[in-house]
């Protein structure tokens, strides 16, 4: 039985909706159990929709279950979240992630796994804010933000790690819709029907070629941009950063 996540068919589509509290904090548990379900998910489904919750799509990664771990076990939780973005770019059915609320760090991170992003109209936020609790955004994120909103409009992102409003995010190319709340998830359940009903071989093999560069360079670099990451996350003044961020779960 799933804890942290939920799996809804609804014909060919598959709604995989985040489903731990408010906040959706990622956590070692929910990495796991995203891994069994991504694995299922392609000989199972011709789409997939990604979606949290009304407040929260995710509010990024769990502080208070990382920050006790040590760096070994730091470094198994991120290989794993890692694998499930890549598992989620690399899935060969089209996917879309329904955001009806914040998808901050984690869950921006989340959310650029899939081929496109819906987003609610209002004061839901987007973005990697890394740096301002001193870390450097991961290879395989800034490889996947440089793809999709184009290299100045990242390094603005990844630079001053500010939130976009849903407008913003728009402008700026990372959410590819602004819609109603209510609606954020028929829109996504909509786009996922129109390109899923195309021959399925075919797009597997567009998605491949789109895919293959970056999940090629960051299998190259993956273990020497971790031990960058885990360098800065167990530095003493980025761990009082990081505390004092854990305060506001």
């Amino acid at each position: 039985m799933m804890k942290t996540i939920q799996l809804e068919s609804h014909d060919q589509i598959a709604v995989l909706r985040l489903a731990r509290g408010v906040t959706n904090a990622i956590d070692m548990e929910m990495v796991t159990e995203l891994t069994d379900v991504l694995a299922q998910i392609a000989g199972r489904y011709r789409g997939l929709v990604l979606a949290g919750g009304p407040k929260f799509f995710s509010i990024g990664l769990d502080l208070p279950m990382l920050l006790p771990l040590d760096r070994s076990a730091m470094a198994r939780f991120l290989d794993g979240f890692h694998e499930v973005v890549l598992g989620l770019y690399t899935l060969p059915v089209p996917t879309v992630a329904a955001i009806s609320g914040h998808a901050t760090a984690g869950g921006t991170i989340l959310a650029l796994g899939c081929d496109f992003r819906l987003i609610a109209e209002g004061k839901s936020l987007m973005g990697v804010n890394e740096i301002q609790i001193g870390l450097p955004v991961p290879f395989l994120v800034d490889l996947l933000l440089r793809q999709i909103v184009g290299d100045r409009t990242a390094t603005q992102m990844t630079y001053t790690g500010q939130f976009l409003l849903p407008d913003t995010a728009a402008a700026a190319g990372l959410v590819d819709g602004v819609f109603p709340g209510e609606t954020v998830e028929q829109k996504a359940m909509e786009k996922i029907a129109g390109i899923a009903a195309s021959p399925p071989d075919a797009f597997a093999l567009i998605k491949k070629s789109r895919i293959a560069a970056i999940e090629k360079k960051y299998r190259q670099y993956a273990a020497s941009s971790q031990a960058d990451f885990l360098g800065c996350w167990f530095h003493p003044e980025v761990r009082k950063l990081l505390h004092q961020a854990a305060e506001k779960y």
